[in-house]
């Protein structure tokens, strides 16, 4: 019976060298419909040979003749397989459209039930995933109010240092008005502050500034900033995004916070690319913007010269220059033109550079 079993295996093709386990049933996986990789061997088995003994299945399946018996009552118990009757051990398969398609088709609706639940935890995963991660990152301030109110407090808590972005005209904190700055600069927080050009025709803008350098504060000028920024000990900027000044409705002002991330890391990088650029302010001991004159420069240089070149280089215009130290727009002129000179350069932008060289500002 089973030398028959075998020759009908290998009549259909099914048996390799003698070895089922091998053969075609390797490729035909039931895992699917809950059988392992033995009992689709069995089972294929079966089919083929319609009825078998656990002796013939151990033949053809190389399995020993226990576990054989084992996997064929599994199968029956699956109802994938049933007993002959009137033929004790031995067994017969099920039709495959009865025994396995309906569990195909149960598997496939769980499948698809789970696939939808799936992508229901993922889209619920990346709505809260991004929201609480943006969270962490950016957040939104409105109203002047508010703001103020933030740039108090982390004034209060910085530890080491505070970089700002300080342009012409206020959205939320009148020039003046940041006592937050002095009770820091008190504590031993740096502060490393740039102003636009503009700034300096605010109303008190400069004598602010002055004000500021005396109790500790460095700063310097640049012609214009691209925005207003206020950075906390590196680890968290403020940037109110009103455009102009405190012509609005105070309560539509909208600041962003932005906490460590690579986007504070690049708003620090552009302070700091603008603090390369900016010409330093220094006051003088009468409380002018200007700077020492230094013996080397005595016999060629007067404080007023100084001061001079002091406002010229930080970008504030001749009127301007002209305002601040009391003399005509010519006369401003006409000292720049004399710097020039004892500076041998022929342009602006030269006295600007030899000046720097030279410390003279």
């Amino acid at each position: 019976m089973r030398q028959q079993f075998a020759r009908h295996c290998a009549e259909c093709g099914d048996l390799l060298d003698g070895d089922f386990g091998k053969g075609l049933g390797r490729k035909y996986m039931l895992e699917a419909v809950g059988l392992s990789v033995a009992e689709t061997d069995v089972y294929r088995a079966l089919v083929v040979a319609v009825t078998a003994s656990a002796g013939e299945v151990s033949t053809t399946t190389g399995l020993d003749t226990r576990t054989a018996e084992r996997l064929l009552l599994a199968l029956e118990e699956k109802g994938l397989a049933r007993g002959v009757e009137g033929v004790s051990g031995r067994f017969a398969a099920n039709p495959p459209d009865v025994a396995l398609l309906p569990r195909l088709e149960r598997r496939a609706d769980e499948l698809g039930k789970a696939r939808s639940a799936v992508s229901e935890l993922m889209e619920t995963y990346r709505r809260n995933a991004w929201i609480r991660d943006a969270g962490e990152v950016v957040e939104f301030i409105t109203g002047a109010g508010a703001l103020r109110q933030r740039l108090q407090q982390v004034q209060d808590s910085a530890r080491e240092e505070l970089l700002w972005f300080c342009r012409a005209q206020y959205v939320a904190m009148p020039s003046g008005t940041n006592q937050a700055e002095f009770d820091a600069l008190a504590r031993g927080v740096g502060y490393r502050v740039l102003y636009e050009q503009a700034f300096f025709d605010d109303a008190g803008g400069m004598e602010n500034i002055v004000r500021a350098v005396r109790a500790g504060e460095t700063a310097r000028a640049v012609p214009a900033l691209p925005l207003r920024m206020a950075i906390a000990d590196r680890c968290l900027a403020i940037c109110p995004l009103a455009p102009a000044g405190p012509a609005g409705d105070p309560r539509e002002v909208t600041a962003v916070v932005v906490r460590g991330s690579s986007l504070l890391e690049a708003l620090v990088a552009l302070f700091e690319r603008y603090w390369e650029i900016g010409a330093p302010l220094r006051v003088t001991p009468e409380g002018r913007i200007g700077a020492h004159v230094l013996e080397s420069d005595a016999d060629s240089l007067t404080a007023d010269d100084q001061r001079l070149l002091s406002l010229m280089v930080a970008g504030l215009t001749d009127e301007s220059i002209a305002g601040q130290m009391g003399v005509s727009r010519r006369t401003v002129q006409r000292r720049i033109q004399h710097l020039m000179t004892i500076a041998g350069v022929a342009t602006r932008m030269q006295l600007g550079w030899q000046a720097a060289r030279r410390n003279w500002v």
